[in-house]
């Protein structure tokens, strides 16, 4: 349960910011500066605050194990992946296979590697010890 709560936690406050930076990209920066550029500017700030929320959730849940690390990041991923697919249905009246063909786009390709940093962190800040 411990696992599961930090994973839930780690998602809220990555995915809380993730929403409002992702608002601004999509509404205001792509059209003027194009989609791969927006994204660019917006993933160091996500994978910042993804490395700030993974060091908290590593003392706040006492993550100690690489594998309990892993498991966090993974169930985020997850969460993170199924929130994705539920905005693309609801906001953008997208079917699954729409949303899973729109990830191969180059943009969606790289928030996508954000997207398995930001998986990967919590590990990263255990295993750095920072």
């Amino acid at each position: 349960m411990r696992i599961a709560s930090a994973a839930i936690a780690y998602w809220a406050v990555v995915f809380a910011l993730g929403f409002v930076l992702g608002t601004i990209r999509v509404l205001w920066l792509a059209p003027r500066v194009g989609l791969m550029p927006a994204t660019a500017l917006e993933l160091p700030i996500i994978l910042a605050a993804s490395w700030f929320a993974a060091g908290w959730l590593v003392r706040r849940f006492a993550i100690a194990q690489q594998g309990e690390a892993l498991a966090v990041g993974a169930l985020a991923f997850a969460i993170l992946m199924l929130a994705e697919c539920a905005l693309a249905l609801t906001l953008m009246a997208q079917s699954p296979g729409q949303w899973l063909t729109g990830l191969a786009a180059p943009h969606a390709l790289l928030g996508l590697v954000g997207q398995g940093i930001f998986a990967l962190m919590p590990w990263l800040r255990l295993r750095t010890g920072a």
